[in-house]
């Protein structure tokens, strides 16, 4: 049985899913830096081209071929530009379930394109892997998050009471840990009938091509 994730490139219509590369580090260095990423996210701050290239040629690599997960760039498909980063972490090879994670830059905000990386990416992971089940785990205030994991097609499956560590400015400019909950969601094959639609409906999302 397979237990590592292929070196692949998705497509979606407006949107190339493929490997992190080098070439990647500044856009990803900034985006990393962005306030809402840092309040979300535990990537460290300041986070610096160099961290960035230790994510890329090291990390990233490293959870692939190990098979503990799989790190995608999101990249607009006109302009080839870095628009975010998709994780898949904790892959279970024996139940066949994985956690799924998103970051958008914020040049790139309010295009739908994490509703439309995410579906892209679970659409490929029951459909080529073969997996059951797909979770995500959102902040209790992180709302544009949990907006992304219904557009899907996720269902909220409970509350982890005080699980979270979101982060907030202080006074002096520096950044403070704040405990908060995580709302659980899960996502199974079937809960994708129609979520393309719906996100075409909502003017987020038009049509899958083939995977290339």
């Amino acid at each position: 049985m397979n237990s590592t994730f292929p070196n692949i490139s998705i497509s979606t219509e407006r949107l190339v899913l493929r490997p992190l590369e080098e070439d990647d580090v500044p856009a990803m260095a900034a985006m990393m830096n962005d306030e809402q990423v840092a309040a979300w996210t535990d990537v460290p701050q300041p986070f610096s081209e160099d961290g960035a290239r230790t994510w890329i040629t090291e990390h990233a690599p490293a959870e692939r071929t190990a098979g503990r997960g799989l790190d995608l760039a999101v990249t607009e498909f006109l302009t080839q530009r870095l628009v975010g980063v998709v994780q898949l972490t904790k892959a279970d090879w024996h139940v066949r379930s994985a956690e799924l994670s998103y970051i958008v830059a914020p040049w790139a905000r309010g295009e739908g394109y994490a509703a439309e990386a995410a579906l892209a990416t679970a659409q490929w992971l029951f459909g080529d892997q073969k997996f059951e089940r797909i979770e995500l785990r959102t902040a209790a205030d992180n709302t544009a998050s949990q907006q992304v994991a219904q557009k899907i097609g996720c269902i909220s499956e409970g509350v982890l009471r005080n699980a979270c560590i979101a982060h907030v400015r202080t006074e002096d400019g520096t950044w403070t840990d704040l405990r908060t909950d995580f709302i659980v969601w899960s996502l199974l094959p079937e809960d994708l009938e129609g979520a393309g639609e719906q996100l075409a409906e909502s003017g987020g999302y038009t049509s899958f091509p083939e995977w290339n």
